[in-house]
């Protein structure tokens, strides 16, 4: 039985309770035919009530045992109304009637966990608070990737995207489409995407909004998708830089919010509480916890021994004699090329042409943004295509490796160090050891300005 169904029926045990005074005080005024009509609708009500038990729990409860000798009760009364004394039929309704509800009371009360998350490639965010509640005995978790549109640039949607067939075999899929928000009422929905139509790149469904999803659940969960760098509470420039992370529908909708830290908790509040003034301190502070990043679980379980690397991957890893080569990560990210443009393009090229040289005793795991197609080709559609001609001939060569999975965990396991962008990804590459170097789009070595 679940929490909202549970509610439900003492909800309607609580109204039988209120009609037995009426009924008392009916017979005080000896208006039988009233009372008649109020006794048959408590019997079937307790009929309802029964039906329901024996299909959420199965039959043989002591609930609904107290509930047939309650209607028992009812017919007694009903058939001495004249002789009764309204105290007495008072006591003897609710004699059975309180055993069944407080046997109700003691029924376990099953959960209903619902996870929601949209791309793939951030499903690590939301996974190992899936497997915990997964793994309770007394919780029913259900992961439905939901759809999402890149956007063009005046807002409209473009096509329709859905990934649920790219998450991982031991994660059980619902679709979207046959899970009943309304009717089910999840006790607890986990969401990674804070946006809701505040995005300019990409939107998932309406349906899908913060503000939309209050209506089916008791508690809303936001879990940022990404990590950030950590960074003291007191530097102001550095938490001005992130203010836009706190001040999202996400936050302001969800009952919890999850961040990396307790550092990071505090900067969220303190930002929300400039924002929206000092009275509104307690609201953020009761809403935001700093239990860490379930990324950051993830990457740290995630062994090179135990991941599966693709065929063609191995054909560029491995030199003659089967070892492995030094693999280093690439990782280009959209905030550099927005803001380099055709001078990040160069760079690209120059690391490329670098890496190449070197192809004999260092393999190259390329691995862009997984939004940078939606993003580059909605707001700098003449840099896209540059982007791709690039893109495609690193494709073709087929020296590098070219990673646009969704298992960014693979890729950071398997790989011996990182260069590229300041990004998230530098987080979790330290969590899990892998040295990192930051690329400097001002230097090019090997191709011509």
């Amino acid at each position: 039985m679940r929490k909202f169904q549970k509610q439900q029926i003492l909800d309607v045990i609580q109204s039988l309770h209120i009609l037995h005074g009426e009924i008392k005080g009916r017979l005080n005024g000896k208006d039988y035919e009233t009372v008649q009509a109020a006794l048959g609708d408590c019997q079937e009500a307790a009929i309802q009530v029964g039906e329901a038990i024996e299909q959420l729990e199965g039959t043989g409860t002591q609930a609904v045992s107290y509930l047939e000798q309650y209607c028992e009760n009812i017919y007694q009364t009903s058939m001495q109304l004249q002789e009764i004394s309204p105290q007495k039929a008072y006591k003897s309704l609710e004699s059975n009637l309180i055993k069944a509800e407080n046997d109700i009371k003691h029924m376990p009360a099953r959960k209903e966990v619902v996870f929601l998350p949209y791309k793939a490639s951030m499903w690590d965010s939301l996974e190992s608070v899936w497997k915990a509640a997964d793994e309770d005995s007394d919780c029913d978790a259900y992961v439905i990737p939901i759809p999402y549109y890149d956007k063009n640039p005046d807002g409209s949607f473009q096509e329709m995207h859905y990934e649920g067939d790219q998450y991982p075999q031991y994660v059980p899929i619902t679709n979207y489409e046959e899970y009943d928000f309304e009717g089910r009422k999840p006790d607890t929905i986990f969401i990674h995407n804070p946006y809701d139509e505040f995005n300019h790149v990409t939107s998932v469904h309406p349906f899908f909004y913060t503000k939309n999803l209050k209506k089916f659940t008791d508690i809303l969960v936001y879990i940022p998708y990404f990590v950030l760098g950590e960074i003291s509470p007191d530097n102001e420039q550095a938490v001005k830089g992130m203010e836009h992370f706190c001040t999202v529908p996400g936050v302001f909708y969800s009952d919890r919010v999850i961040v990396q830290s307790e550092d990071m908790r505090t900067i969220y509040v303190n930002v929300l509480t400039e924002t929206f003034g000092e009275e509104t301190r307690q609201i953020w502070e009761q809403k935001i916890f700093g239990l860490g990043s379930p990324k950051l679980d993830k990457v740290s379980r995630t062994s090179k021994d135990e991941i599966e690397i693709p065929e063609d991957w191995l054909k560029i890893i491995q030199k003659p004699d089967g070892s492995y080569k030094k693999i280093i990560f690439y990782n280009t990210s959209i905030n550099a090329l927005l803001k380099h443009e055709e001078r990040m393009l160069v760079k690209m090229q120059d690391v490329f042409a670098t890496f190449k040289e070197n192809k004999n005793d260092i393999a190259l795991l390329w691995r862009p943004h997984p939004l940078i197609k939606s993003t580059i080709s909605s707001m700098r559609p003449e840099l896209w295509e540059a982007y791709e001609q690039i893109a495609g001939q690193y494709i073709e060569e087929g020296w590098g490796i070219y990673d646009d999975t969704a298992d960014l965990n693979r890729a950071i396991a398997l790989s011996d160090a990182y260069y590229g962008d300041g990004s998230s990804v530098i987080q979790l590459c330290r969590t899990a050891g892998v040295p990192v170097m930051i690329q400097n789009v001002e230097i090019i070595d090997n191709v011509k300005m």
